[in-house]
């Protein structure tokens, strides 16, 4: 398998609808399409893959998730974790993914 860490740098944006809470960021299409090729294989329900995340001081585990629609997958950011990190709805972040294989 190749590298598992990835350096990123996305624009939070905000999911639409009622609840309008949930904020994410995208990994990228080029990154997306490497993490599916080499790890999708390992994907957990909904096809998510188990996370370690690092933004500013803050590191926490999660998952991310395919999005189908536009061929990447998505990073939810915890409210705790904007708050912590002052992340704010257009704002352009640096964060490292890195896959967790079990």
């Amino acid at each position: 398998m190749k590298k598992c860490k990835y350096n990123l740098k996305e624009k939070v944006w905000i999911y639409p609808g009622v609840s309008a809470a949930w904020h994410f960021v995208y990994v990228d299409k080029k990154h997306s399409e490497e993490i599916k090729k080499n790890y999708g294989k390992i994907a957990k329900g909904f096809g998510s893959l188990p996370v370690k995340v690092i933004i500013g001081k803050t590191e926490w585990n999660t998952s991310i998730f395919p999005d189908s629609k536009n061929g990447t997958y998505l990073l939810p950011l915890k409210s705790q974790v904007r708050k912590k990190e002052r992340i704010f709805d257009g704002d352009n972040i640096k964060f490292n993914v890195e896959i967790l294989i079990q």
